[in-house]
């Protein structure tokens, strides 16, 4: 597998994407020159044979300030005291609420090299909202315009079946981290504003390739589903005896000791991934420029390249999942990612602090693909060929009829 740079992720200023919005007409399609370039960028970021599955939006408004004031809290959550940590640690979700380190399996072995805190930015309680947002409401029923109908008790058992999609949030009590809770719903809600633009041009794109493909699904998805995870991520310092236990272990190859050693090689499996670009913190929570040349995150395109990418720091990243990948039927990919650690030359502990939003479909959410597409045009043979051996395949956790929850179950049940 080459190595390589990338020499510019493709990007598109967020004033061009508002204005390629308000030229839209009513069946999902651009009318004007506006959406003629972002589209061709939409093709060069998701849908070549060498894109790299991910866009950057620049020149968002409020980012900057935002993202200055949230990651700090990463690293600040991390260092908090035992007490802390165990109160927003929420093992009957799957620790897919709350604090979460070590529970995790990534390339066969517990992932203790960071710490996760995950909350849903748009509700503290999906089940609560999902009975309340009903169009149809007795008081036996619920119907809402995504989901079928259920009675009140279906809804609360599935709920309980499913606590990694219901769990309610989670936050550090007796004042404790008191800006955790807010800015991390506040950066939440930002990035699921711009990419309801991106997931636009998305839709845009696909509809000019696939005259059977559902007009705006991506955008509806990403508009009205309330099951949407931001995760809050602290990259610990990486640890020397920890690299060489990993260099002794035959199960693992170059690959993924150069270049998985703070997040392995994963695909997102939801519609759209926002991504805050990471900051390195030294031991006093200084922000520092990256002591490591070679640290960051990595992509592995369809061409078997292995690609450095650096988000500009004013920007909002946005990846590609799997689950528009299906609905695409394969016209927007997924793209393995892996992140890097930093290993500073002094040996001086640096530290990684990101921000991820996960934008998905709710729980019954349909996962087909559309007429006219096939389950190869999906992911071919020559596309998986190319996954690190530790991205499972979609044909090993998708099937024709699952619906989203399903498929994220089995996705789970991959990695935890």
């Amino acid at each position: 597998m080459s190595e390589q740079t990338a020499p510019h992720v493709v990007s598109i200023s967020y004033e061009d994407l508002v204005n390629a919005s308000s030229s839209y007409t009513k069946d999902g399609r651009g009318k004007d020159c506006w959406t003629v370039e972002v589209l061709e960028k939409i093709g060069r970021a998701y849908g070549e044979k060498d894109s790299l599955g991910i866009l950057a939006v620049t020149g968002v408004p409020g980012l900057k300030p935002l993202r200055q004031s949230l990651l700090p809290l990463a690293r600040q959550l991390a260092l908090s005291s035992d007490k802390v940590l165990e109160s927003v640690t929420d093992v009957s979700s799957g620790y897919q609420v709350g604090w979460s380190h070590g529970k995790e399996r990534v390339e066969g072995k517990f992932d203790l090299s960071k710490g996760s805190f995950y909350a849903n930015p748009l509700t503290d309680n999906l089940l609560t909202s999902t009975l309340e947002r009903s169009t149809t409401t007795t008081a036996t029923t619920v119907t809402t315009a995504t989901t079928p109908t259920m009675t009140r008790e279906e809804w609360t058992n599935i709920a309980h079946e499913n606590p990694a999609f219901f769990a309610p949030n989670v936050c550090p009590p007796n004042g404790a981290l008191p800006d955790l809770e807010p800015t991390v719903k506040e950066m939440g809600k930002l990035v699921c504003n711009v990419g309801k633009l991106v997931a636009q041009q998305c839709d845009a794109y696909v509809s000019q390739q696939s005259p059977g493909y559902e007009t705006k699904k991506i955008e509806t998805i990403i508009t009205d589903s309330l099951c949407c995870k931001a995760r809050l991520l602290h990259y610990f310092a990486r640890d020397e005896n920890n690299m060489n236990e990993n260099k002794n272990d035959e199960s693992q190859t170059m690959d993924d000791m150069d270049f998985s050693d703070w997040c392995g090689w994963h695909n997102d499996h939801g519609s759209l991934t926002g991504l805050v670009p990471g900051m390195f913190l030294d031991e006093n929570g200084e922000e520092v420029s990256s002591p490591d040349p070679k640290a960051g995150l990595y992509y592995n395109p369809r061409n078997g390249t292995l690609v450095h990418v650096k988000l500009p720091p004013d920007s909002l990243g946005f990846q590609i999942g799997e689950t528009s990948q299906i609905h695409s039927g394969g016209l927007l990919k997924a793209t393995p990612h892996a992140v890097r650690g930093a290993h500073a030359n002094n040996n001086a502990p640096i530290t990684r602090e990101s921000f991820a939003v996960f934008m998905e479909p709710e729980y019954f959410g349909d996962m087909t693909i559309p007429p006219g597409r096939t389950v190869q045009d999906t992911q071919g043979a020559d596309e998986e060929r190319h996954l690190p051996k530790t991205v499972k395949t979609l044909d090993s956790r998708w099937k024709a009829g699952m619906n989203f929850g399903e498929f994220s179950n089995a996705t789970f049940a991959a990695f935890y």
